[in-house]
């Protein structure tokens, strides 16, 4: 009989009996489940002694553009910037949601004089090189910043942004991404004001980012 203490919970089980084994693999996935519902924004955790705060969403990073130049976290201060994740070979979900973020900020800039700078960081580095990158957002929109880079730091930028992806239906370079498809908005100090997912159209997505930026200041 082993005695396992798991976020303020204690978990006995035997080593030789599948079955508790299967519940232990379970009561780990609900734990996780509820570290990432616990995660929160920065700025917008509760300052109750009774509510016990989440991980914060963001942190640093150091990825290379498409003109092969090294951005980290610094490059983006003073901007509002709408930050999102994809990949260039999705075949649905990631051109539609470029389009969306493109037209979200023609509306921002076009009605309300508000200027939010697009970027896109690649989920799939081992295919989308700075070239390939450049060639693809072009299509989109000439004004989005295009990040790619080594997988391992790739795979920390999304971690620290909560950002969940795998590759699915593999056949050597052939494949597809499954992920979660988040797009933050950004303040100028970096601080993650909103998370918008894909049930936005533009009219939506501008609205939400104006209302998110005329709350922050008053």
């Amino acid at each position: 009989m082993h005695i396992l203490l798991v976020h303020g919970l204690l978990i006995s089980f035997i080593f030789v009996q599948p079955a508790a084994v299967m519940g232990f693999v379970g009561l780990a996935a609900f734990v996780h489940y509820n570290d990432e519902r616990r995660a929160v924004l920065k700025g917008q955790g509760s300052t109750s002694v009774n509510v016990v705060k989440g991980p914060v969403i963001g942190g640093p990073f150091a990825l290379i553009d498409t003109e092969k130049r090294i951005v980290t976290e610094k490059d983006l201060r003073g901007n509002w910037t709408l930050l999102y994740f994809g990949y260039t070979s999705s075949p649905d979900v990631v051109p539609e949601q470029l389009q969306i973020m493109s037209k979200a900020i023609n509306i921002l800039e076009s009605r309300h004089s508000v200027k939010v700078r697009p970027v896109f960081v690649t989920i799939d580095p081992q295919r989308d090189n700075p070239s390939h990158l450049c060639a693809y957002l072009k299509e989109f929109d000439p004004r989005l910043i295009g990040l790619t880079g080594p997988v391992a730091a790739v795979r920390q930028m999304a971690q620290e942004y909560r950002v969940y992806f795998k590759k699915i239906e593999e056949d050597g370079n052939d494949y597809l991404i499954d992920s979660s498809h988040k797009m933050y908005l950004l303040s100028p100090n970096l601080e993650v004001m909103r998370c918008f997912g894909i049930e936005y159209n533009a009219e939506e997505l501008s609205q939400a980012i104006l209302n998110a930026l005329q709350k922050t200041a008053h």
